[in-house]
């Protein structure tokens, strides 16, 4: 008897040890818990599309006039491969940084989340160095927007993306200073959640002018 009260106990023991983790495995991710933050997730999604409408437009604009260049500088004349492919390789990078730090979120990894979006940050704003590099080089060899049709497309399509990634980056650094006060609770996962999306969002628009802008005009 002695013996089957221990193996009994032992087995509730490993029961009540097990059933927390295996329905903690079965549960919602950290931002999704809340209710009222899965209905806010939900439409940044619906931003998002919209978003991506604006930028539809700048690039059909941008495809309009590309070879509108009025004898002023073409696309082949104009960027410097080395330069956007440097800009490239750090979006990229901070975009799977950034996948990171939502990782380390859904793991409640505190401190690990506020690393990856450090780096993520950092690498942003090398990335804007090198775009304002670029557009500073360009305006001192008389390449303005006022220059010809596809100057203007140019730098407007290029533009909007750049502003778009220095809000994201202000937009970070407001999760990253809530993470380190508040910690991680359903609130700031879900902010942590969406300011990566966003910034997902960004590579693949920065993928789509790699292609169509930096490629097609160096090769076409």
């Amino acid at each position: 008897m002695a013996v089957v009260e221990r193996e009994l106990k032992r087995v509730v023991g490993r029961a009540h040890q097990e059933g927390p983790l295996q329905e903690d495995a079965g549960r919602d991710p950290l931002e999704y818990r809340d209710p009222h933050q899965a209905v806010k997730i939900f439409g940044f999604w619906l931003f998002l599309a919209t978003d991506m409408l604006l930028f539809a437009c700048l690039f059909a604009t941008y495809l309009v006039l590309r070879t509108h260049t009025d004898g002023g500088p073409t696309a082949r004349e104009l960027f410097d491969i080395p330069g956007f492919m440097a800009e490239t390789f750090l979006l990229l990078t901070s975009s799977f940084t950034g996948g990171l730090a939502t990782l380390a979120m859904r793991r409640d990894r505190r401190n690990q989340v506020l690393g990856w979006l450090a780096v993520t940050m950092a690498l942003g704003l090398g990335f804007l160095g090198l775009e304002i590099k670029e557009f500073a080089a360009d305006v001192a060899v008389g390449a303005t927007m006022q220059r010809s049709g596809f100057l203007s497309a140019f730098f407007t399509l290029v533009g909007t993306h750049g502003a778009h990634v220095t809000y994201g980056i202000l937009w970070m650094l407001m999760v990253f200073i809530q993470v380190a006060r508040r910690g991680l609770t359903t609130q700031t996962a879900r902010k942590v959640f969406t300011v990566n999306l966003y910034w997902h969002f960004l590579d693949v628009v920065w993928v789509f002018i790699f292609t169509v802008v930096y490629l097609f005009g160096v090769v076409m």
